[in-house]
C-alpha cells in the first residue's frame, strides 16, 4: 500500500488502514482514495470485500498486462492506462508501466504496475486545490488521467529530438551502422506509446460524454481537456512514425548509392589495370617467334602504349563520375 487516505470537502480528514476501509466507506460525507503498487492476491482481497468490486476487474488488476481500456459495471467504473516515463540513462528510453483505476461511489483505488516515479507527486497537486478535490472521485480520475497524459509530451519532444539528431548524421555523407538501429529503437518507441495513446482517444472521450452519476456534468469538461490532448498526441506520434520511415528509406537508400559509388570506383580501377595485365600477358607467352621481341624500342614503345590507355582510361573514368 502506498497510501490510503479519507478526505471530505477537499481536504485530507484521516489516514485509513486497509481492515478499516469499509467502515470509513460509509461516512457518506467523504470519500476513500487508497494508492496500492503491485499488490498481492491477498491485499486485493481484502479491497475488493471492501468496496464490492468486480471479480473479474480485480483478476485483471492482478495479472496486469492489459491495453487500455474503460470498463463499466453496475455501480463503477474499471479503467486501465498505460504509464510512460523517460529512464534516468542519457539515452532515449521509454520505462512503460501499468495504472488500473477502481471507480465507484465515494471511492477511488489505483494500481501501479511498472515504475513507482509514474506516479509521484500526483496526490500532493490534488490536495494542493482542495476545491477542485471536493468534488469527488470523478475530478481524481481527471487528475490521474490528465497527469498519465502530461508525461507523454515530454517523451514526444524527446523522440523528435533524437530523430532530428539521426536526419542530419543521415544526411552529412558518412553512413554509420548504429543510424539505422537506433532508427529502428525510434520506430519501435513510437509504436509502443502509440498503443498506449490510441485507445485512450475513445476512453477519453467517452468519459466526456458520460451520463454516469460517478462523473459529475461540471467534471465533464475536464475530461473532454484530456481528450484534446490525447488527439494532439495521437497526431504528433503519427507525424514521427512518418519522418522515421522516410528517414529510414533515406538511410537504407543513401548507403546503396554509397555502395554504387565503391562498386563503380572498383570497376574502373579493375578496368585501368586490366590493360597493363593484358599487354604484359601477351607478351609473356613462351613463343620463340613474336613480332617486336627483336626490336630495341619494343621495350620503351609497349611501355608508352600501356601509360597512355591507362591514362586515357583514367581521364574517361573521372570525366564520367566513376573515380
Amino acid at each position: 500500500m502506498i497510501n490510503s487516505a479519507a478526505y471530505s470537502n477537499g481536504i485530507r480528514v484521516a489516514n485509513v488502514p486497509i481492515p478499516d476501509l469499509g467502515d470509513a466507506w460509509r461516512h457518506s460525507d467523504r470519500f476513500i482514495w487508497v494508492g496500492l503498487y503491485e499488490p498481492s492476491e491477498q491485499l486485493l482481497s481484502y479491497i475488493q470485500e471492501a468496496f464490492g468490486l468486480h471479480d473479474l476487474a480485480i483478476e485483471d488488476a492482478h495479472q496486469a498486462h492489459q491495453r487500455p481500456k474503460l470498463e463499466v459495471y453496475d455501480d463503477s467504473l474499471f479503467m486501465v492506462l498505460c504509464t510512460a516515463r523517460l529512464s534516468d540513462g542519457g539515452e532515449v528510453r521509454i520505462e512503460f508501466g501499468e495504472t488500473h483505476v477502481f471507480l465507484g461511489p465515494r471511492y477511488v483505488v489505483t494500481v501501479r504496475h511498472g515504475s513507482m516515479k509514474s506516479h509521484v507527486g500526483l496526490r500532493a497537486r490534488c490536495e494542493a486545490v482542495p476545491q477542485l478535490l471536493a468534488k469527488g472521485e470523478g475530478f481524481v480520475l481527471h487528475a490521474l488521467m490528465d497527469f498519465i497524459v502530461d508525461q507523454y509530451f515530454p517523451i514526444v519532444d524527446a523522440l523528435q529530438s533524437e530523430l532530428d539528431e539521426l536526419e542530419e548524421q543521415i544526411f552529412c555523407g558518412k553512413f554509420v551502422r548504429s543510424v539505422t538501429a537506433r532508427l529502428y529503437h525510434v520506430q519501435r518507441d513510437l509504436l509502443s506509446l502509440k498503443q498506449c495513446v490510441t485507445p485512450l482517444m475513445d476512453v477519453s472521450s467517452h468519459l466526456s460524454r458520460s451520463e454516469s452519476h460517478l462523473i459529475p456534468p461540471d467534471t465533464r469538461l475536464y475530461f473532454q481537456d484530456v481528450h484534446d490532448h490525447v488527439i494532439c498526441i495521437a497526431g504528433l506520434i503519427d507525424n514521427l512514425q512518418q519522418l522515421s520511415h522516410i528517414a529510414l528509406e533515406a538511410n537504407l537508400a543513401l548507403i546503396s548509392v554509397s555502395q554504387n559509388d565503391d562498386t563503380k570506383r572498383l570497376a574502373a580501377w579493375a578496368a585501368i589495370l586490366a590493360v597493363p595485365t593484358l599487354i604484359a600477358g601477351l607478351y609473356g607467352m613462351n613463343f620463340k617467334t613474336m613480332p617486336e621481341i627483336e626490336w630495341a624500342y619494343g621495350y620503351p614503345f609497349v611501355m608508352t602504349i600501356m601509360v597512355g590507355i591507362c591514362t586515357l582510361l583514367y581521364r574517361w573514368f573521372r570525366k564520367v563520375g566513376w573515380l
